[in-house]
């Protein structure tokens, strides 16, 4: 009966660890900074890890009063790029965590 408990005690500490190391690959990711761009360039969106939104620069020549729309849409396209771009550095990121655990998919 003793043997076992010690073998329960070992997994405790065993998934103590692997929380301590996904919270720091958590807190590491807030850090990064992802940029997305669309318009070859003429729009970049920047985010974090996170998927915060940290800065939109738009070139002075992609702004045209009369085209309001494709603005947005560059704009639009852009941030979609960089959070799928910080979508896949965290499931990169997080994996290696999962790897071999059956664990509910959207965990994380």
């Amino acid at each position: 009966m003793m043997r076992g408990n010690g073998n329960m005690q070992n997994m405790m500490k065993q998934m103590q660890k692997m929380q301590k190391k996904m919270a720091e690959a958590q807190e590491e990711l807030g850090e990064k900074r992802i940029e997305g761009t669309a318009g070859g360039g003429m729009v970049s969106v920047i985010v974090s890890g996170h998927k915060e939104v940290l800065e939109v620069t738009i070139k002075p020549e992609v702004v045209d009063p009369d085209d309001i729309e494709m603005l947005q849409d560059l704009v639009l396209a852009a941030t979609n790029d960089a959070m799928k771009k910080a979508e896949e550095l965290t499931n990169q990121t997080m994996g290696q965590f999962t790897k071999g655990m059956n664990l509910p998919g959207g965990l994380f």
